[in-house]
């Protein structure tokens, strides 16, 4: 079981799916939305997430994607997209012990910012990962 949530811990979510895609973003709606120099990220099946008093607040970031978010103190949790709806993205810096998943790769590698250069030795995509 993974467990996680926001800053102030208003929205808590639990989730026993089996992680997958558990990534470094460097894509720029990633940077916007988190307000960090990239996004890390792992997948589960949506029916496995389980939300632990309030929900979070949704935005339509792009015709890609909803983000979702605390609406109390901002944090980014989610990452939705729409041409997968049975799969959710979860931060893995809101995990409660984010050492438990480490990234396999990094994506949108094209769009890394010159002073974010990780020595993690990850496989790098230019753009997205290719199936």
């Amino acid at each position: 079981m993974l467990t996680g949530g926001c800053l102030c811990g208003a929205v808590r979510y639990e989730t026993d799916g089996v992680p997958y895609h558990e990534t470094i973003c460097h894509c720029g709606q990633c940077r916007r939305a988190l307000g960090a120099a990239f996004g890390a990220y792992f997948s589960v099946p949506r029916a496995s997430v389980r939300w632990i008093g309030e929900e979070p607040r949704r935005y339509r970031s792009s015709d890609k994607a909803e983000r979702g978010f605390c609406p109390h103190c901002g944090t980014g949790l989610t990452y939705e997209p729409t041409a997968k709806p049975e799969e959710m993205d979860l931060t893995i810096p809101s995990l409660d012990d984010p050492d438990t998943l480490l990234p396999h790769d990094e994506i949108y590698a094209a769009y890394r910012l010159r002073w974010a250069r990780l020595a993690s030795g990850l496989p790098e995509y230019r753009e997205a990962r290719k199936p």
